[in-house]
């Protein structure tokens, strides 16, 4: 479930990112932990995500955060690249892994299974689209709460 401030801290940290020539990748606020933890995947679109661009994504996002005021407590913010093994999110992920190996997890039993392992084909408003061995699984997106690459391929 996504924590109801994340909307708000997208909409903050993705014109930051924009300025610094990166891309927000995902945003997950973790509040089970003390001090709750705001974790940030950045990409660098231009090459592989350094260091360098992690340190300086913490510092503006620091800074912007703190002005907006929009988590009230103390925070520990965490800025990473999310690295291959990453689930996809957005439309622009979806198209740049078409035919990637992955895997689906849903929410309910959907079809017997809650895990589906195939090729990616693509996703549209209600359906996620999977290629297995040549059959073509539509899953509803209503019950998908994860597509992750799956890199036992």
């Amino acid at each position: 479930m996504t924590h109801p401030l994340v909307p708000q801290i997208i909409d903050l940290a993705t014109p930051v990112a924009t300025e610094l020539g990166l891309e927000i990748a995902g945003i997950v606020f973790h509040t089970n932990q003390r001090p709750p933890t705001l974790r940030v995947d950045i990409r660098n679109p231009q090459q592989d995500t350094g260091l360098d661009d992690c340190e300086r994504m913490s510092r503006a996002l620091e800074a912007s955060l703190d002005a907006a005021e929009i988590i009230p407590d103390a925070y520990v913010l965490e800025v990473s690249s999310p690295g291959i093994s990453r689930q996809l999110i957005t439309d622009r992920e979806f198209i740049s892994f078409k035919g990637f190996p992955v895997v689906i997890s849903t929410s309910e039993p959907y079809e017997g299974q809650q895990e589906w392992i195939g090729q990616l084909i693509r996703r549209d408003e209600t359906k996620v689209y999977l290629n297995q061995k040549g059959r073509v699984v539509e899953i509803p997106r209503s019950l998908v709460t994860r597509v992750q690459l799956d890199e036992r391929r």
